[in-house]
C-alpha cells in the first residue's frame, strides 16, 4: 500500500479530481487546507522576499493537501485522473504529486470482526457479572 500525496494548486479543479478518484475506485482522502512557504512568506513582512518577488502574489492562493491511502496496483489509475483533471504537473501552478510506501495500515478497510476472537480474555464483557 501507498501514501498519495497530492499538493493541489488548481482547487477549482478539486470536485472533478474526488469525483474521478472515487469512480475509479479510490474512496478515501482526507483534504486538507494548505499553503506554501513562497505563499505564506508573501503574506509576511520578511526581508526574505524582495518587493518585486512578493508582487508576484496575489495573497489570496491557497492549496489543498489530499492524503489518500491506495493500493499499489492503483497508482496508475490516481496518475491517469490527476493528468486528466489537473493537467501537466511540470506546469508551474498546478500541483505536486507523490507516493509515500506504508508497512502498515489499520482503519481503512472495515472487515466484520469475530468477537469471540477480538475479545480480551481477561476482559469481562460489560453484561458479565463478576461473581466471587
Amino acid at each position: 500500500m501507498k501514501l498519495l500525496v497530492i499538493i493541489l494548486n488548481k482547487t477549482d479543479v478539486l470536485d472533478y479530481l474526488l469525483e474521478g478518484l472515487s469512480a475509479a475506485g479510490i474512496k478515501g482522502a482526507t483534504i486538507i487546507e494548505s499553503s506554501g512557504m513562497a505563499m505564506t512568506l508573501s503574506r509576511l513582512d520578511s526581508s526574505f522576499l524582495s518587493a518585486s518577488i512578493r508582487g508576484l502574489f496575489s495573497g489570496e492562493e491557497d492549496n489543498r493537501t489530499i492524503l489518500s491511502v491506495i493500493k499499489n496496483n492503483q497508482l496508475d489509475t490516481a496518475r491517469k485522473i490527476v493528468y486528466n483533471t489537473v493537467g501537466d504537473l511540470s506546469q508551474p501552478n498546478t500541483g505536486i504529486m507523490f507516493t509515500v510506501p506504508l508497512d502498515f495500515v489499520e482503519g481503512t478497510v472495515k472487515k466484520p470482526v469475530d468477537k469471540e476472537k477480538a475479545k480480551p480474555k481477561d476482559i469481562p464483557e460489560e453484561n458479565e457479572k463478576n461473581v466471587s
